[in-house]
């Protein structure tokens, strides 16, 4: 049985469009995995998009749709999934940071007017909301499984673990380390991973001036996955400021500080044995 990921939006804050940011991609977080016939999206930014693109011609039906948590870069791109509109599909949404009831009134929120035109009833598939509490162990699917743990992000956020097929990718994003204090929850969360996502929206240099924004940078994701032992990291959620020539430097720096780390781009497949 198969098992991988696809990135369909790797920016964030706010979807970049532009000449400046077509190598590494300019749409915001949305991760697809696949585990067999079993699909996952992580996230609900612009590149959800895509995914429904795909799903409208691959004759997908049913998945699950996971919230790290509802600021409007993860969530903005789902008035735009093409197959939420179709009935006779179904898609659960998930979120572990909101409390009873809060995730459905999020989504309906964002789709009301003044500031929408076409409200959440519009959407035919068959969608269900369910909040849960983010240290909670999933079971969505046979042979699946999705670790979940907290994360430091203003109003909440959560990391997942999802495990399938003997191995296991982490979705951290976003999240906000203490410098010198590796943060012992997300080492938990990774720790032997075949994959770890991790937010990585600043470098060190910049992180002094963002304290409190809720991020981290490449290096401390290279020294979080050194020290769990990950066998590769994608560098995730790059800042809207980076364009291709400054996410070119991340790359080949963090390449030389650790063989194992790589750059998300928009558009990147990876499998699993």
């Amino acid at each position: 049985m198969a098992f991988g990921v696809q990135f369909w939006g790797v920016r964030g804050s706010i979807a970049c469009p532009t000449p400046q940011h077509i190598v590494y991609g300019g749409n915001t977080s949305c991760i697809e995995l696949f585990s067999g016939e079993h699909r996952l999206i992580l996230d609900a930014g612009t590149g959800i998009r895509g995914v429904g693109r795909a799903f409208m011609e691959s004759e997908v039906r049913r998945a699950h749709i996971l919230l790290t948590h509802t600021h409007w870069d993860h969530i903005n791109g789902f008035p735009f999934f093409e197959p939420g509109f179709q009935a006779g599909r179904d898609f659960e949404l998930l979120a572990g940071h909101l409390g009873s009831g809060g995730l459905r009134e999020v989504f309906a929120g964002q789709m009301a007017q003044p500031t929408f035109p076409v409200p959440l009833e519009a959407m035919k598939a068959n969608l269900s909301f369910s909040d849960f509490n983010a240290g909670e162990t999933l079971h969505l699917a046979p042979g699946l499984t999705i670790r979940t743990a907290p994360l430091n992000h203003p109003n909440g956020a959560t990391g997942y673990r999802v495990e399938s097929c003997g191995k296991a990718v982490c979705y951290v994003t976003d999240t906000e380390h203490v410098p010198g204090a590796p943060d012992q929850t997300v080492l938990g969360l990774i720790e032997g991973a075949d994959l770890v996502i991790y937010d990585s929206t600043y470098t060190d240099d910049e992180f002094p001036s963002k304290v409190g924004w809720g991020h981290s940078t490449w290096q401390e994701a290279v020294r979080l996955c050194t020290a769990a032992e990950v066998k590769k990291l994608a560098i995730f959620h790059h800042d809207p400021e980076h364009e291709d020539d400054f996410m070119r430097r991340v790359e080949t720096d963090a390449r030389a500080m650790w063989s194992g780390a790589t750059v998300a781009r928009e558009g990147m497949r990876l499998t699993f044995a």
